[in-house]
């Protein structure tokens, strides 16, 4: 049976990566973002909306429930950061970093769980980053907004896992994509300086914690953080 995959920020990067993963799976793919997407397959779905909207996200999963009657996975691939000291980061820029990381999670997964648990089975797999692991100068808000996910991650594991849902999280390293464009290439560099693989993150590092996460064999892997590179908390 093709699982019904939800994964949101899906329009470029490593959501549209993991998107056209899971539909060469031959799965059904709902993706999101605030933009179209020129991705296209008779098994893709995209929406338009911003994942911290309470009323769009509810009605985006309510109408995927209304068509499949099954959710199976749910990534929450959708995030931005912004890296600034802390005496120069704006009010709004913290609001709008927590509002699209964490209460976007929040929210999808707070929707989502609803089928699954009616369901009695899912996987939810979260991000968070390790700059958490780090503590990086310079990126309070975004691992800030991250760490809270990892708390959402291990709580909501355990309010749900008695329902056969696991919900885990992936925490990657730097990965070659518009989130650290603008970062400058020494910080890059320190910070690659303190993995233990000291390279670049690559979609497919992700992909396979995710392969890992979802796969029927792992119903007794619940509330984890997997931190790639090498890094240790």
């Amino acid at each position: 049976m093709n699982r019904v995959v939800i994964i949101t920020g899906t329009r470029k990067g490593i959501g549209k990566f993991l998107a056209e993963y899971f539909l060469s799976e031959g799965d059904i793919v709902y993706g999101c973002s605030r933009r179209e997407t020129d991705l296209t397959n008779d098994n893709y779905h995209h929406t338009r909306l911003d994942v911290s909207d309470e009323v769009a996200v509810t009605s985006f999963v309510r109408n995927i429930y209304k068509e499949q009657r099954r959710i199976d996975i749910l990534i929450n691939n959708a995030g931005i950061a912004s890296m600034n000291h802390f005496l120069l980061t704006p009010y709004a820029t913290a609001q709008r970093v927590f509002n699209t990381n964490f209460m976007g999670t929040f929210l999808m997964c707070r929707e989502v769980a609803k089928f699954m648990v009616k369901a009695g089975n899912g996987r939810i797999v979260n991000y968070s980053t390790v700059a958490v692991a780090l503590n990086l100068q310079g990126e309070l808000i975004y691992s800030s907004s991250k760490a809270a996910i990892e708390q959402l991650t291990r709580v909501l594991a355990g309010e749900i896992g008695t329902y056969g849902i696991t919900v885990n999280a992936v925490a990657p390293t730097p990965i070659d994509t518009d989130l650290i464009k603008n970062v400058p290439s020494d910080k890059i560099e320190a910070l690659l300086s303190r993995q233990s693989i000291k390279r670049l993150g690559k979609f497919e590092d992700v992909l396979n914690v995710i392969q890992f996460f979802i796969q029927p064999e792992s119903d007794y892997i619940t509330g984890q953080v997997v931190y790639l590179g090498g890094v240790i908390q």
